[in-house]
């Protein structure tokens, strides 16, 4: 995205006047990634087995995106497989909170089109069985 997203960030740090909070969700441009916008989440760090505040807050990433996406008349989001990896969220059951989720914020919203956006196998298999037949559109190569 360039310079400019590291900028942008820094800013609406300092106008917050503190850090982001986990589940929160804010918006910026894209700058020069081919998108308009990127929207900023911090998930949980998990250490152990999840707790319920764990998955409280992964939870309200996806469905804080979700309503400033709505808000902004965003119909095309794509998200990562959040808190996964480094934050040791474990996949299988951030998947099911991340589908559950974005289903229970898609009645009455303008979103068209949602992509979770997997880097491994084992991630593309979970979403797979999650999503059924069909709702999986492209396996990245």
């Amino acid at each position: 995205a360039g310079v400019q997203l590291r900028l942008a960030c820094a800013a609406l740090m300092k106008e917050l006047g503190r850090p982001a909070r986990t589940g929160e969700a804010f918006v910026t441009p894209a700058f020069n990634l081919p998108s308009r916008y990127v929207l900023h989440t911090v998930g949980p760090v998990v250490t152990g087995v999840p707790t319920e505040k764990d998955r409280t807050e992964l939870d309200g990433c996806y469905r804080s995106c979700m309503e400033l996406a709505n808000r902004a008349g965003i119909r095309s989001i794509a998200f990562c497989c959040i808190s996964t990896g480094e934050f040791h969220f474990p996949n299988g059951e951030a998947a099911r909170i991340a589908v559950a989720a974005v289903e229970d914020c898609l009645p009455g919203s303008c979103m068209e089109r949602v992509i979770f956006n997997v880097y491994k196998k084992e991630d593309y298999d979970i979403y797979c069985k999650l999503l059924g037949a069909g709702k999986a559109v492209k396996e990245q190569a």
